[in-house]
């Protein structure tokens, strides 16, 4: 074993057993399941729209309007983040992540609107958490739709409800993935 491997399993070591001390019995933070439906029309998670592509393969994509139920109470704010599971580089939130802020307190249910792709120029209670990765693949922007050219690869958001959102860091309180669609 070299000395950086030693380092590194020390170091896992360390986390391991100290996240196992960090919560005990009720303790452990529970992580509730939204409820997450498309509500946009020709959205139907099996396959993505005609015209709902990046520019480089002939759409102008938008995000698709998102019902989001079984929000849990303290939840400030919505965190999408828009995946090609099919392409390790933008998957996990490559295409995007992008925060709309609740305005009511402890809401259980809402539609969050659809915004437009590859700009950085947000709606009203949207905000940027993280750009697209697929610099130099198509135009920068908050949000790069689905962008594969056809070749079959599978789409999905992820949403997360949070609370204390800071710049780099928040309290999960809920998740859920939507498939989007195969183009």
């Amino acid at each position: 074993m070299n000395k950086f491997t030693a380092t590194a399993t020390a170091i896992l070591t360390l986390c391991i057993s100290g996240s196992a001390l960090a919560y005990t019995g009720s303790e452990v933070p529970k992580i509730a399941a939204l409820t997450l439906t498309l509500s946009d029309p020709g959205w139907d998670g099996k396959k993505v729209p005609e015209g709902q592509q990046c520019l480089k393969f002939g759409g102008s994509g938008r995000t698709p309007r998102i019902e989001v139920r079984d929000i849990p109470k303290g939840t400030d704010v919505l965190i999408f983040e828009y995946s090609d599971h099919n392409y390790r580089p933008n998957d996990h939130g490559g295409h995007g992540k992008i925060g709309y802020t609740l305005t009511e307190a402890n809401t259980y249910s809402i539609t969050v609107p659809s915004i437009e792709g590859h700009t950085f120029e947000l709606p009203e209670g949207f905000f940027l958490v993280e750009k697209h990765r697929g610099k130099g693949w198509d135009k920068e922007g908050a949000y790069m739709p689905p962008c594969s050219g056809g070749n079959g690869h599978n789409y999905y958001v992820t949403v997360k409800a949070v609370s204390d959102m800071e710049k780099t860091s928040y309290r999960l309180l809920g998740e859920s993935r939507l498939e989007m669609g195969i183009f």
